[in-house]
């Protein structure tokens, strides 16, 4: 039986699909992907290890009753007691780090959570799909798996606005155990007002139709969700487009893409708004207690170097790297530069924490 999907609709949920994946980066065009990954099964070129690296479960309940799912990685036990926690971005899940997690291993306990509605963490109401909320529960996080000892956090994207939220909401923490913090690929706020890599005008139009757009979604997430295999060939570009620079390997891409089409699509057009609303430039003056850590690949087309510029002159001292040759997803793209300015960063925060420099900025 033919599906009865009227014009109007149909038009609502392919620009959404462009729409919601433009905003995302990693999500635009992953569901081409995911059928262009079907076609070909699952092995032949994808680097069997991505994604692969497994620790010590949790279920953790948020206060709402979410239960996020929680992975740490123990270490030695080190003089310091120090830990790091990583926030990943919209529509993936926290096997996204896979190379800094196999390079920080051993190193410190390391502790990764699948944001909300996100990757194996369950499945939240609309209403919480929000940035602030996710902030909410990278604390509710911490305090629950590592509630006393020193912090490092690092967040990509959505995960960079979620711990400057946490900031907004908790500043005691940064001032009393977060003696580091990494922001990866991410914007204080004003991603309403990027080009997305469009000419001139375009992308601005894009986000003023994103959140109707959003709304028709939202509320035909299955009919959407058997529109969207589509255009597979567009789709395969765009991902790589906006996921990536100049240098993005097929393993990396379809990796993207694997995590991304898990992600249910009336989840990705629940978030969109969110994403676009957030604006926690209000809230940068308390990472200046920290050890800052911001990079940027140079060809992000969704959270552009301007971004990251602005957080670091509104943050001074913040250590600024801007990676060349890499796009959105620079983690998986270029993870031997992010992986040495984070191991930079670790040994700022070991030598702050051995001279018991936490923050003191009132």
């Amino acid at each position: 039986m033919s599906l009865d999907v009227t014009p109007a609709l149909r038009l609502a949920g392919r620009g959404l699909l462009a729409a919601g994946a433009l905003a995302a980066g990693a999500a635009l065009g992953a569901v081409a992907e995911r059928t262009l990954m079907r076609s070909v099964g699952s092995g032949g070129s994808l680097d069997s290890e991505l994604g692969t690296l497994r620790g010590d479960m949790h279920a953790v309940p948020m206060s709402d009753g979410t239960v996020i799912h929680v992975e740490i990685d123990e270490a030695p036990v080190a003089v310091d007691g120090l830990t790091i926690v990583f926030a990943h971005g919209y529509a993936l899940s926290l096997d996204s780090w896979h190379y800094q997690r196999a390079a920080l291993r051993g190193l410190a306990r390391l502790v990764f959570y699948d944001q909300r509605s996100h990757g194996r963490s369950g499945r939240a109401d609309f209403d919480t799909h929000h940035v602030d909320q996710l902030g909410s529960d990278l604390g509710e996080v911490i305090d629950a798996v590592a509630p006393e000892g020193p912090l490092m956090i690092v967040g990509h994207s959505m995960g960079g606005m979620t711990t400057m939220a946490l900031a907004d909401q908790r500043p005691e923490l940064f001032s009393e155990r977060v003696f580091g913090v990494a922001l990866i690929a991410t914007t204080a706020g004003g991603l309403e007002s990027g080009e997305l890599g469009l000419p001139v005008g375009l992308g601005r139009l894009f986000h003023r139709l994103a959140p109707p757009l959003a709304a028709v979604v939202a509320s035909q997430g299955p009919l959407v969700e058997r529109l969207r295999w589509q255009d597979t060939d567009l789709g395969l570009m765009l991902t790589r487009l906006y996921s990536f620079g100049s240098t993005a390997s097929e393993q990396a891409s379809r990796f993207v893409a694997g995590m991304v089409s898990a992600t249910p699509i009336d989840v990705v057009a629940e978030f969109l708004p969110a994403l676009q609303e957030h604006d926690k430039r209000a809230a940068l003056p308390v990472l200046e207690r920290v050890e800052l850590l911001v990079i940027v690949g140079d060809d992000d087309r969704l959270t552009p170097r301007q971004q990251s510029e602005e957080i670091v002159a509104r943050v001074p001292g913040a250590e600024y790297v801007v990676i060349a040759d890499s796009g959105h997803m620079v983690t998986l793209e270029k993870p031997d530069e992010v992986n040495s300015a984070l191991l930079e960063l670790l040994g700022r925060v070991r030598r702050d924490i051995a001279h018991g420099e936490s923050s003191t900025v009132a």
